[in-house]
């Protein structure tokens, strides 16, 4: 059994925004593979089913970017999922726009939504970082992860939502290299 995990926010005017990408991976990999329909439950939007012979559950949390570990830790004590089982996709400010980077534990780099989800399960859990830039113009951090991608970016985004999901056999097994260099190789 594996757990993804795309972190957002639940709002539609939250929808576009580079905060909301880990939403949009989850939104991918559910209708790419023919997930069940999203239901709520565990306070997100949750679906399951079967890829590469994997059991997943993939989850939207919607308890806000900064409480997502409250869902996290209900679902896997429900289903009795390892934290070493959990997948999360997720913004990075750290990331280069448009390149993604995979890894196992670490800290959360002042990412609310991860340090959430370390308070309530440890940090032994997988990143699927994507890279949505630094600020400009004096930006905020905290506008600038809420702000919509422009056009040009949501053009890119559809190939970073394409890449992971062609790439998701290598994820699944936990190849987290691999699955890196293959995805920003596409």
């Amino acid at each position: 059994m594996l757990l993804f995990v795309g972190l957002g926010n639940p709002t539609p005017d939250s929808e576009n925004n580079r905060h909301n990408v880990g939403f949009k991976i989850i939104d991918t990999i559910n209708k790419k593979f023919g997930l069940s329909k999203q239901k709520p439950k565990f306070k997100g939007l949750l679906t399951t089913g079967n890829i590469a012979e994997k059991k997943i559950y993939a989850i939207k949390p919607l308890t806000f970017m900064n409480n997502s570990g409250i869902c996290i830790r209900e679902l896997i004590e429900y289903f009795k999922i390892n934290a070493t089982d959990v997948i999360v996709f997720h913004d990075d400010l750290d990331v280069e726009f448009g390149k993604i980077k995979a890894k196992f534990g670490g800290s959360s780099a002042g990412h609310n939504g991860i340090a959430s989800i370390d308070k309530f399960i440890g940090q032994d859990y997988s990143r699927v970082r994507i890279g949505i830039g630094k600020p400009k113009d004096n930006v905020e951090v905290g506008d600038f992860v809420l702000q919509n991608f422009d056009e040009d970016e949501m053009l890119e985004l559809e190939k970073i939502k394409s890449s992971i999901s062609d790439s998701i056999s290598i994820l699944i097994e936990k190849k987290l290299d691999l699955f890196s260099s293959t995805v920003n190789n596409k």
